[in-house]
């Protein structure tokens, strides 16, 4: 039998059945007939997810055939696309076609249902979430109804699934609010730490995006500055072929990962190595259509832990864990990832109802993440953080649900959708309830 493993290698399950429905008809006839069985169905996505939050139990569902735009309202502004198609051949199809997303993070693998249920976001911008440019959804509930949502038509549900956990039902397409095409530069710079932080608050009120990076046991960020461009697409000034190459492919994918896998035998040395890199980095400038400026490659496999905190809270979150860093024995050879996000209205968004800033904290795969995301979770718990749904964390329905004040409303939508439990598992159970 087939077995389901997530990129990270963290989590795997053993369906009972695999089937790769091409039609909505095909999603319904595979969930009627694991509800009939008593059975559960998942459609797993490409696993980019850092839990076990879309392991398969019972019937595991494949993306690949439910792929791709379906239809373009340009007086609406808006996309529909199947749930399966990956951000990447998204954002590709909405070059083509003039058009861009609002916002996204930096990785593009996923496909648009597990970006959305998981809460995947990028950083400031009017909304950093995907979920938050969703403007319409179609899924398929527990009992095998079909179910069209947007703001006329099952609002409610709308208001709920866009950041579903794939607890409500699984998609089939997804419907996006889109601009036109447009230009950002990016403004790399390394700095102190107290350079920073010092210049933090300046920077985002300065410009669109705003991404820092610390390296662990030194002093040393590095900076991304976004600012959106009023210019001709010609305009662009994208960086040189092979500068691309040296940075982006052979220094932060291939060098990286086999610097980051040689300090896993020798994690004293890391201190040194950070501090080696950090020294490294150099400013450079750049422009080109925003997807290319948002998003990189990943080739280097990781894991990882993100928490949102209140954006007051944000800076006092980031020293703690700085001072916790060096007050441990740890050894952590990637960069701790800081981002801002603006409120939205999603009951389940780790931004719904405040500004939210994010801290996430990563170790090579092969590294053992235990005791630091163990230490590090305590200090964001303290500052009344949520854990990112995608990404590594400990947290059980009995203490989530305090975090959120709607939490009891996506329960109840939960009940409502699936009665029937048919897209559980223990992850889920874990962190709904049952």
């Amino acid at each position: 039998m087939e077995q389901w493993r997530n990129w990270s290698g963290l989590e795997s399950a053993t369906p009972v059945r695999v089937e790769e429905p091409g039609s909505t008809a095909e999603v319904v006839d595979a969930i009627e007939k694991a509800r009939a069985d008593g059975s559960t169905v998942k459609m797993v996505g490409t696993g980019h997810s850092f839990t076990a939050i879309s392991a398969p139990e019972g019937t595991m569902l494949r993306p690949q055939r439910m792929s791709g735009i379906v239809a373009v309202d340009r007086d609406a502004m808006t996309v529909t696309a199947l749930a399966g198609t990956p951000l990447k051949a998204l954002n590709a199809d909405l070059e083509r076609l003039g058009l861009s997303l609002h916002n996204m993070g930096d990785i593009a693998e996923q496909t648009l249902a597990g970006a959305i249920s998981t809460g995947t976001h990028g950083t400031g911008g009017v909304a950093a979430g995907l979920a938050a440019q969703v403007a319409g959804l179609e899924l398929v509930t527990g009992t095998g109804e079909v179910l069209r949502a947007t703001p006329e038509e099952n609002a409610d549900v709308l208001d709920v699934a866009r950041i579903g956990l794939g607890a409500l039902g699984v998609l089939t397409t997804v419907t996006f609010r889109v601009e036109p095409l447009f230009l950002l530069e990016a403004t790399e710079q390394p700095m102190s730490w107290d350079e920073a932080l010092g210049s933090f608050d300046q920077m985002v009120a300065e410009s669109h995006h705003v991404d820092m990076y610390w390296f662990p046991h030194t002093d040393r960020m590095l900076t991304k500055r976004n600012v959106r461009l009023d210019a001709d697409l010609s305009e662009a000034e994208p960086l040189p072929r092979w500068r691309s190459w040296l940075d982006d492919d052979f220094l932060s994918n291939t060098f990286f990962g086999a610097l980051t896998a040689g300090a896993n035998r020798v994690p004293s040395a890391i201190p040194r190595m950070n501090q080696l890199s950090a020294r490294a980095l150099s400013a450079r400038t750049y422009s080109d259509v925003a997807h290319r400026v948002f998003t990189a490659r990943r080739d280097v496999v990781f894991r990882e832990m993100e928490y949102a905190v209140p954006r007051e809270a944000g800076l006092s979150a980031l020293r703690e864990a700085r001072r916790a860093v060096e007050g441990s024995d740890w050894r952590i050879s990637f960069p701790v990832e800081i981002r801002v996000a603006p409120a939205d209205d999603i009951p389940l968004s780790t931004a719904g109802g405040r500004d939210s800033f994010y801290l996430a904290f990563h170790t090579h795969r092969d590294a053992d993440h235990t005791s630091y995301f163990t230490g590090i979770e305590a200090i964001m718990r303290a500052h009344d953080g949520r854990p990112h749904w995608g990404k590594v964390h400990t947290r059980t329905a009995a203490d989530l649900a305090p975090a959120y004040p709607r939490f009891g409303d996506f329960l109840a939508m939960r009940d409502r959708l699936d009665p029937d439990r048919v897209f559980g598992n223990a992850h889920l159970r874990r962190i709904l309830g049952d």
